[in-house]
């Protein structure tokens, strides 16, 4: 059997990523199309930051399937039209872990794992599942943070409507060198007041 050079070995595991995400679709649409926004607005921001060709392509890869997790969650939790109680966030909290795990064995040339792992955790350890500080968060995964919490205020969620743009920028400039990178923060602000980034457009 010949080697599969490089190249066409990391557009297979695009590929596969993508086939895995679409089963995602089938469980909780709502997360299929967040993790589509999330990760277009992960990848401007990466751009922003002039991250290189490869990191970006592993940032996108990690964004398609970063909720992956989730596909373990009770559909009732998931779907529920109202806040949930302390004991159903904490099982929603294990996400990250479970997403990670799933794709355990997969060798990517990429940090994935650690991008899906990370994706909650916040500067001043506040996050989670690890609580992590600082830069021992790698860059691809403050990335993804900002890009996620945007998505998440922006977007309608089962127990409340979209919060709009407004409370989104407050939220991660609120939260700015604490909880989120500055200078993804920066970054972002700049993409949806001066570039005029739109979850609505392409």
């Amino acid at each position: 059997m010949k080697k599969m050079k490089t190249g066409g070995l990391e557009q297979a595991l695009e590929k596969a990523v993508c086939a895995l995400a679409s089963t995602i679709e089938y469980h909780d649409p709502f997360t299929a199309a967040h993790q589509v926004q999330v990760t277009r607005l992960a990848c401007r921001l990466a751009k922003e930051l002039n991250l290189s060709a490869e990191r970006t392509t592993g940032l996108r890869v990690a964004g398609i399937i970063h909720d992956l997790g989730k596909v373990y969650l009770p559909v009732e939790i998931a779907s529920k039209p109202c806040p949930l109680t302390p004991a159903e966030m904490e099982i929603v909290m294990g996400h990250p872990q479970l997403g990670c795990d799933i794709i355990k064995e997969v060798k990517f040339p990429w940090p994935v794992q650690k991008i899906i792992l990370q994706h909650h955790e916040r500067l001043d350890g506040s996050g989670y599942p690890r609580g992590l500080k600082g830069r021992a968060i790698i860059l691809e995964s403050r990335i993804m943070a900002v890009a996620d919490v945007m998505q998440a205020i922006v977007s309608q969620r089962p127990y409340r409507p979209g919060l709009g743009l407004n409370r989104a920028r407050e939220v991660i400039i609120e939260g700015r060198g604490a909880r989120y990178d500055p200078e993804v923060v920066d970054a972002c602000l700049d993409l949806f007041k001066r570039k005029r980034f739109s979850f609505d457009r392409p």
